[in-house]
């Protein structure tokens, strides 16, 4: 059985990552801890990027983007390429949220993606995200907060009440969380705020076009959110902030066989995916005889289509790869630059990493009756005859000698497992299929299996943590070589 070790070391980085901003950073922790340099998309990377080096990028601080060049690196050279995204169904603090109720303060949220909303009632909930602030030179910074407490709270209605079947309710009007008492926000004083001071913003001369940020919410939460920042409330021009479940992400079970966590969609794949790539350049010699490029990309906003300039439906591999595919070689190279972009496509191959379905015993009849993926059985290699998944044969049979061969170098098991849905079922997607016919690159859909996807909080499996990262690492240190003995045109 795989070690427990990696779901554990998982454990830090979701409880560390509670939105895509914070996600990002811990995956660049990890990166530059691993000696990986950041560089950015504005610069010229010519001079910068060589074959050998190990380097990484960001983009709106949600989207990811690292990679290192193998040392025989050419022009033209195939890509291997494991792509996620570190978004996450959630409630988000509307532009305007300051809202009172019945003497309760309340905070506007926002749903954001296809979210199981029932499950945010009830839950302590803290807020993290982006805050836009002005500084001491007049320049406007953006800092990550995380007010890790329980501040908020949905509240259900009592059963005495409404004794419905089915718990329902309304997104607009019953989704709102409370967070304190209008009579207690009456008395307080200067001194009980967060930081000693009063939380009457509004002297100020200075005109803003818009309503200032005190009186589109509540003082008091900007007041949080300014301490946790390091900054006057004053300074703060702006923020984006996501509601989370304080309760930390754990082992479970009576063997410690789950992991018990928010955000497993997509932060489990996001996580195997950086920590496989750090895995397969940690020899000093592991790139002197590699050819390609090994990459990941981990996009925001998967959850809302993918649309926006940082999501997969984007410019972004598309850019990177074509100023990746003419770097120049460490020697001489007689490339035709101008068709290194399409050369690079035609070789290279893009896992497409995101969540899949666990069998749910309760819910045996949903699921295709020869295709039950299993929780600690390995990744799941996801097919749909409609290119909701970007998965073919060709994928499959690659996948599987590199499973095969990485198993046998490092004396573990590496299990798979297939997956489709019932006929009578309609079937979720991901970034594999948009990006496969975007690039043109080969491309097959996996993840790993889970309970409860898109819950506050989903269930997992523990060892299955290991399982995709030695399949990863294998993918990387692998595919170079049996990529070529896999003939299609």
């Amino acid at each position: 059985m795989a070690s427990k070790q990696p779901a554990r070391d998982f454990l830090d980085f979701v409880n560390a990552s509670p939105t895509p901003f914070h996600a990002v950073k811990s995956a660049k922790d990890l990166l530059a801890q691993a000696g990986f340099q950041e560089i950015k998309e504005k610069d010229s990377w010519a001079k910068t990027c060589q074959p050998g080096g190990k380097y990484y990028l960001t983009r709106n601080t949600t989207t990811l983007v690292a990679f290192a060049i193998g040392k025989q690196w050419k022009p033209g050279n195939s890509i291997s390429m494991i792509g996620a995204h570190t978004d996450s169904p959630v409630l988000r603090v509307k532009p305007v949220s300051n809202k009172r109720g019945e003497g309760f303060v309340q905070v506007g949220v926002e749903c954001y993606g296809g979210g199981i909303w029932h499950t945010w009632f009830d839950r302590d909930l803290g807020v993290a995200g982006r805050v836009m602030t002005r500084a001491s030179d007049g320049s406007i910074v953006q800092k990550l907060v995380k007010v890790d407490r329980p501040i908020l709270r949905i509240p259900t209605l009592a059963i005495h009440l409404d004794r419905q079947e089915t718990f329902s309710f309304n997104k607009e009007t019953q989704l709102f969380p409370i967070a304190g008492l209008v009579a207690a926000e009456l008395n307080r004083t200067p001194d009980s705020t967060p930081n000693g001071k009063s939380n009457d913003h509004q002297d100020q001369d200075d005109y803003t076009p818009l309503k200032s940020v005190t009186e589109r919410h509540h003082p008091y939460f900007v007041d949080l959110i300014a301490e946790e920042a390091g900054v006057k409330p004053e300074d703060i021009l702006d923020f984006e902030m996501i509601l989370f479940d304080t309760q930390k992400s754990c082992l479970g079970g009576l063997l410690e066989e789950f992991i018990f966590s928010p955000r497993l969609d997509n932060l489990n794949s996001s996580y195997c995916a950086t920590v496989s790539l750090i895995d397969s350049v940690a020899d000093s010699s592991a790139l002197d005889n590699e050819s390609a490029i090994r990459l990941i990309a981990l996009f925001d906003h998967e959850e809302i289509g993918s649309r926006t300039a940082q999501g997969a439906d984007s410019n972004a591999l598309p850019a990177i790869i074509r100023r990746l595919s003419v770097l120049p070689s460490s020697s001489s190279s007689d490339a035709d630059l101008a068709t290194a972009y399409e050369q690079t496509l035609s070789t290279s191959f893009l896992v497409s990493a995101d969540m899949a379905h666990s069998v749910n015993p309760n819910y045996a009849g949903k699921y295709e009756s020869d295709h039950k993926p299993e929780m600690n059985k390995g990744p799941v290699i996801k097919i749909n005859a409609n290119a909701r998944y970007a998965t073919n044969s060709p994928g499959i049979v690659l996948l599987q000698e590199i499973a095969r061969k990485h198993a046998e170098k490092i004396g573990e098991h590496i299990p798979l497992q297939l997956f489709v849905v019932r006929n009578d079922s309609s079937c979720g997607s991901t970034i594999g299929p948009m990006l496969s016919a975007a690039l043109g690159a080969r491309t097959l859909d996996l993840g790993n299996p889970q309970l409860s996807m898109h819950s506050i909080r989903e269930t997992g499996g523990t060892y299955d943590v290991a399982h995709a990262i030695r399949l990863f690492t294998g993918f990387f240190e692998h595919y170079s070589e049996l990529s070529k003995n896999i003939l299609v045109d």
